[in-house]
């Protein structure tokens, strides 16, 4: 699956869980690691859980390989780990703290 699709198939699923203040960042110059990052905010822990094993879920239904999942035990915060995309949920305090927007964002 092309980088773009992915973007696309991730972002559908995350409006259908109802995540909020979706930020795609394009990192393929500043980054080895992955192509593009999508920051959202959950409403609870319960939320950010929920929306992480929800991109899990379809991701595999869609024969997407998910590297991995990382934080969604605590549910503050999850990474689900796409290849070519980063997922980072969090909720609306954690984000405040870690500002991952203005970090990766900058001279862009």
């Amino acid at each position: 699956m092309q980088t773009e699709q992915l973007i696309e198939f991730v972002i559908t699923e995350l409006e259908n869980i109802k995540a909020r203040d979706i930020v795609t960042i394009d990192v393929s110059k500043k980054a080895s690691f992955t192509d593009c990052m999508i920051i959202c905010s959950g409403n609870s822990s319960r939320h950010v859980r929920s929306i992480a094993e929800s991109i899990n879920t379809e991701a595999k239904r869609k024969a997407i390989k998910v590297l991995g999942i990382e934080g969604n035990d605590v549910g503050e915060w999850s990474l689900v780990d796409l290849g070519d995309l980063i997922l980072h949920v969090m909720t609306d305090d954690i984000r405040d703290t870690y500002q991952l927007e203005n970090l990766w964002a900058k001279d862009q």
